[in-house]
């Protein structure tokens, strides 16, 4: 299985799948929602192949869901839809 990784950060968003060697990012920061996260996360990583998706964020989760907005990113985090995003 392949899995894609995505670290969002405040200040970046990082990634990287299995069977890639250079990990890719791109500024995130006070406005960054979830929808613009996703899209340039698909946009960089087009060419790549993942069976799987993990995100970390800056936030508490319970029962994979995230139950509290991140401080230092923008909103709509909370019941965002990344099965539906990443399809």
């Amino acid at each position: 299985m392949k899995i894609l990784v995505i670290d969002v950060g405040g200040s970046n968003v990082k990634f990287l799948a299995t069977g890639q060697n250079v990990p890719v990012k791109f500024s995130s920061g006070p406005k960054l929602s979830p929808g613009p996260m996703v899209c340039g996360v698909k946009q960089l990583a087009e060419d790549w192949n993942y069976d799987a998706v993990s995100i970390g964020i800056p936030g508490p989760v319970r029962n994979n869901e995230i139950v509290s907005e991140p401080h230092n990113l923008g909103t709509g985090w909370v019941g965002f839809d990344f099965d539906s995003a990443f399809g």
